[in-house]
């Protein structure tokens, strides 16, 4: 008798025992366990929390500066170039500005001095919802609609516009949970609420640039106006789902073994509940879960690799 018809069966049932004992226990992908990362897999902490610009000889340059300017010359403090120099000119409108609104006028462009910036831009007519949220809750991010959405037992509660990640920083598609919550400032607005990314630190957060809402600005993390994630923080508790539906990274085709992360597990574990063989979340931690469920994958299409995703696994899965 083939060994597989046997053993295949018998292993099958072992991963959905196991599954019933996850949905029971405290969830294995917590943020405070530790995945070791593949070296092109680590990433940049979102960088949303700005520079502090300020006099400097030779003056200090970037595209936030010629965001600054142009920011000036809206409430009428600046009419010269956006040319995205901090020279003197450019100085000379902030001190205005700040002295104007009870601002030390020091030229030092900090968190005060962008929320001044900034006061004209967050719309008046933001709403508040008009109850509060009772069941289980969960959140979904639509990556090209720039959308966040918060589900209330299943059903759509209320939606925001967000800004997400440019291009060359963009945001993690996946199955998050919030690991954090915390009240901020600076670049990341009023509130923060960090998600359990394995290979950088991101999280869904306020702004100091509401003009930057509803487009692609962010370094990978969730932008919000202050006002909506205020909403937001103080109803969603620590462990809260948060899926970001969008493109998965390219493939780099690692080498995977039990116990790492990596975004090419993410691809994996799809593919696999496509499959009907992982219902873990999709979160690149190659944690028990979906060690098992490769491992089944692995036995009933006779490939060698005990639980190591290999060449041959990855083709098989069609990837």
């Amino acid at each position: 008798m083939n060994k597989n018809k046997i053993i295949g069966p018998l292993l099958f049932t072992m991963i959905a025992t196991t599954f019933a004992i996850f949905t029971i226990l405290p969830n294995p992908c917590e943020a405070s366990e530790v995945y070791p990362l593949y070296d092109n897999d680590y990433s940049d902490l979102c960088n949303d929390l700005e520079r502090v610009i300020y006099p400097t000889d030779p003056p200090m340059q970037g595209a936030d500066v010629a965001e600054l300017q142009e920011l000036l010359c809206k409430q009428g403090y600046y009419t010269g170039t956006r040319d995205g120099i901090y020279g003197q000119s450019t100085v000379e409108s902030i001190k205005r500005l700040q002295a104007d609104n009870g601002i030390k006028a020091d030229g030092w462009v900090n968190y005060q001095t962008w929320q001044v910036l900034a006061k004209d831009k967050e719309p008046n007519n933001i709403s508040a919802a008009p109850t509060k949220p009772t069941g289980y809750l969960h959140i979904e991010i639509i990556i090209s609609e720039r959308k966040l959405i918060l589900y209330n037992d299943g059903k759509v509660f209320k939606e925001y516009p967000v800004a997400l990640g440019k291009p060359s920083t963009p945001t993690p598609v996946g199955e998050w949970k919030i690991a954090s919550k915390g009240i901020w400032g600076g670049g990341f607005g009023t509130r923060w609420m960090g998600l359990n990314v394995p290979w950088g630190k991101y999280g869904i957060h306020g702004t100091n640039k509401p003009g930057s809402i509803g487009a692609y600005a962010s370094g990978g993390c969730i932008r919000m106006y202050n006002r909506n994630v205020e909403e937001l923080f103080s109803w969603v508790p620590v462990g809260t789902t948060v899926i970001i539906v969008g493109s998965f990274p390219k493939l780099s085709y690692h080498t995977i073994r039990p116990g790492t992360a990596s975004r090419d597990a993410l691809h994996v574990q799809r593919s696999l509940r496509e499959q009907g063989l992982y219902w873990g979340p999709i979160d690149g931690r190659y944690g028990k879960m979906s060690e098992m469920s490769v491992i089944y994958f692995q036995l009933i299409n006779n490939i060698e690799g005990e639980g190591i995703i290999n060449k041959e696994t990855y083709e098989k899965l069609g990837l």
